[in-house]
């Protein structure tokens, strides 16, 4: 078994990930606390900024997914030119299983700025 250690640079960004992890929890935790205001401005606002957050982090995975598919099927592409049209398959296929989850996460942003 070999064991390796931590670049510093993936140390960092592992770090600043934590932090925005940490900052979105007390986000996310305030915007729960604040609907119980008696000010109705608050109330609205904070489920628009709640709505907001949840498309934002919702819309990452299904983007950094769709980039790496993309890229990867350029790169199939670019080896093996003859299969063009599996790999094209495969990739419009993957892509649209990417794209659901990010429609999830609006479909959950639609719910919280205009049902609860």
């Amino acid at each position: 078994m070999r064991v390796t250690t931590m670049k510093a640079g993936t140390a960092r960004r592992l770090l600043v990930a934590a932090a925005i992890g940490g900052v979105l929890f007390l986000l996310a935790t305030g915007v729960a606390g604040a609907q119980a205001a008696d000010n109705v401005s608050t109330e609205n606002s904070s489920k628009f900024l709640a709505a907001a957050i949840a498309m934002g982090v919702g819309a990452i995975g299904p983007a950094i997914g769709i980039g790496l598919l993309g890229g990867k099927a350029m790169e199939a592409l670019g080896r093996n030119p003859e299969a063009a049209g599996p790999i094209q398959t495969n990739m419009i296929l993957a892509i649209a299983f990417a794209e659901a989850i990010g429609i999830y996460a609006l479909v959950v942003a639609i719910l919280i700025g205009f049902v609860f």
